[in-house]
């Protein structure tokens, strides 16, 4: 079933046409009413009349995090403030949050790109869906109650925690479709089998899930634990929250909602525009939203577009599973190193769980990685020699995915922390 089949099967030549038309007018919106962006464009010489084609996108400028928090708390607004409806704001680890303002035509369109994308993975009227997102500041709880809400589905508003009662509720009201984080996943997978019970006991018929890194090991492992098909959903505060990009029931990349937000993928350190198929960073820009429009956003997410057909039908082009970030990269001993690389190498072992922490130091002023790997109660049990065994084995397959030498430490089940929201998968103690 497809959601907006005239939108999301549009040939891609009126694609164009309709992006072209919407991106002028972001771009004029921007100029005219966003004090930040006619700074940018007037120190660039740029003039919105100057966007003639859709390749005049790259004479625009590039907008950073840094520059939304520059402008906090509501400087990007482009309408009075009481035309804003609803806001959201990023973590704010690393300083200021970035704010994110919504008109009410701008959640209409967050509900209308998520019920698109719920629709994907199977979601229907008849369905009733669990969302451990959280609620509050964070976007991906409401990004995905609004969209199943516009389905008609009935949703369960049980944001993260509490996670036997997240099973109880699973299994008395009959639970068919689960949003979590990938690591949540796995714990609550963990605690259903702690209760005592069994896939046969729930009811899922698909998993949603998104807002950290993760491997395709890490989906099959999840999949097989629940018993359920698993859909990625990517999405980001400064541009909407989830929604910008879905995955379908190919399982193969996910389709950019490309009548709202415009795709393309640069080169991070030159800021080039990349080709079909070549990995770099993704920049987004808003084609629709009314609130705060968004231009060339650096989000600083790893992946690459793609633009064949789909077997689904739809026409929207793809992004590639995220495989990282700019700014979650270890640089170790000269060699750039992302954590999904090393979840993929420990998920090819049998016996050890997927549950891991990445620890960075320095030593001696030499870069040093050490990796702590959860054993399986069984495996725990066996002989020293056979632990050692399967340490050096997990060492070998770590180096031949990063081409690096790492410490491998095993330690006792269920001993690193778990996580109900984004897991902390890196902890770099080296003074840079």
């Amino acid at each position: 079933m497809i959601w907006n089949e005239e939108i999301e099967c549009m040939p891609p030549d009126e694609m164009k046409k309709l992006q072209l038309k919407r991106l002028q007018d972001t771009v004029k919106r921007a100029y005219e009413n966003v004090p930040y962006y006619k700074k940018r464009f007037d120190e660039e010489g740029i003039k919105p009349e100057d966007i003639k084609t859709l390749d005049d996108i790259q004479k625009l400028p590039l907008t950073t995090k840094d520059d939304l928090r520059a402008a906090y708390p509501f400087g990007m607004f482009a309408v009075p403030r009481r035309e804003i409806v609803e806001v959201h704001t990023s973590s704010g680890t690393t300083g200021k949050p970035t704010v994110s303002g919504y008109t009410r035509e701008d959640i209409k369109i967050w509900s209308e790109v998520m019920a698109r994308g719920l629709t994907m993975f199977g979601l229907t009227e008849d369905d009733i869906i669990q969302n451990t997102h959280g609620y509050g500041l964070f976007t991906g709880g409401f990004g995905v109650h609004y969209g199943a809400q516009n389905i008609g589905a009935t949703v369960i508003p049980i944001s993260t925690g509490q996670t036997r009662r997240q099973i109880e509720i699973m299994k008395d009201f009959g639970t068919t479709v689960l949003i979590v984080t990938p690591s949540y996943g796995l714990y609550l997978a963990e605690v259903v089998e702690d209760e005592g019970f069994t896939k046969e006991d729930l009811s899922l018929k698909s998993i949603g899930f998104g807002a950290e890194m993760w491997t395709e090991e890490m989906r099959q492992e999840l999949q097989k634990r629940f018993d359920a098909p698993a859909y990625n959903i990517y999405g980001l505060t400064e541009i909407m929250g989830p929604g910008i990009a879905l995955e379908c029931s190919e399982q193969d990349g996910l389709h950019v909602m490309e009548d709202h937000f415009y795709p393309e993928i640069i080169d991070s350190e030159t800021t080039e525009v990349l080709g079909d198929g070549e990995k770099g960073e993704l920049v987004l820009t808003t084609l629709t939203r009314h609130g705060m429009p968004i231009i060339r956003f650096r989000t600083k997410d790893v992946t690459s577009l793609k633009s064949e057909t789909c077997p689904c039908g739809r026409s929207h082009r793809k992004i590639d599973r995220i495989t990282g970030r700019t700014d979650d990269m270890l640089k170790i001993r000269g060699v750039a190193v992302f954590p999904s690389q090393i979840e993929k190498a420990l998920l090819k072992m049998d016996g050890i769980e997927p549950h891991y922490q990445i620890i960075a130091t320095r030593p001696q002023h030499l870069d040093e990685l050490e990796v702590r790997v959860e054993t399986s109660p069984q495996l725990f049990s066996d002989e020293v020699k056979e632990l050692v065994g399967i340490k050096k084995k997990i060492e070998d397959l770590i180096h031949n995915e990063i081409g690096l030498r790492v410490q491998v430490t095993l330690v006792e089940p269920k001993t690193l922390p778990r996580s109900e929201g984004k897991a902390v998968r890196v902890i770099d103690k080296r003074e840079l």
